[in-house]
């Protein structure tokens, strides 16, 4: 049986994936050609992973799906306690990609290769939490939750979903959403695949 929350986690999973993905393919292509990136597409990026994955997918996870497993089960308690590990330095990490953007795009050139290593370093982390999640905690609750946590789980996860999967934003964030589908390239948005050289 699969539940709401579940589906809800894997596609907000799946459009966190796309956007990291997106920041990897256009910092590559900037490279390629020589020129600077679009950094209002990238701010508008990084400030969405930092409103709606890092502030409120990780608090439904920490707060809500982590506990009652851990309170259902022993098993899987150092992969629980290193995925909380995880969220709680998320802040930090995101703080830390986002000032390496702005030093990029003050500084220019001399500071693209350590925005794009933060960069890689963070879409590697984000990649590999969440594989770690849907292989080692999702089946795991599928296998022991209760019908009273899959229906507190489903109202949580159904409260405020992820724009970006579909579902309609929040109204302080439609603005926020409308820009970021018409400035970030597909498959996320419908912006441009490539930015003209130099300094937008």
């Amino acid at each position: 049986m699969t539940h709401r929350s579940i589906d809800i986690i894997k596609q907000e999973h799946a459009a966190l994936a796309a956007m990291l993905r997106s920041i990897q393919l256009l910092l590559a292509q900037h490279r390629r050609d020589g020129t600077l990136p679009d950094f209002q597409a990238l701010r508008a990026m990084l400030f969405y992973v930092d409103e709606f994955p890092e502030k409120r997918h990780h608090r439904k996870e920490s707060e809500l799906l982590f506990p009652k497993l851990r309170a259902r089960t022993p098993r899987n308690r150092d992969i629980l306690d290193h995925l909380d590990l995880d969220h709680s330095r998320g802040e930090m990490r995101i703080r830390e990609l986002e000032h390496a953007l702005l030093a990029f795009e003050m500084m220019g050139e001399s500071r693209r290769s350590r925005f794009e290593e933060t960069a890689a370093r963070y879409i590697d982390f984000y990649l590999g939490h969440m594989a770690m999640e849907e292989k080692d905690i999702l089946p795991l609750a599928e296998q022991v939750l209760t019908a009273q946590d899959w229906e507190e789980l489903d109202e949580a996860f159904l409260a405020n979903q992820d724009p970006l999967t579909g579902a309609a934003p929040e109204a302080e964030y439609a603005a926020l959403f409308s820009r970021i589908v018409s400035i970030v390239p597909a498959p996320i948005g419908l912006g441009p695949a490539s930015s003209p050289p130099g300094r937008r």
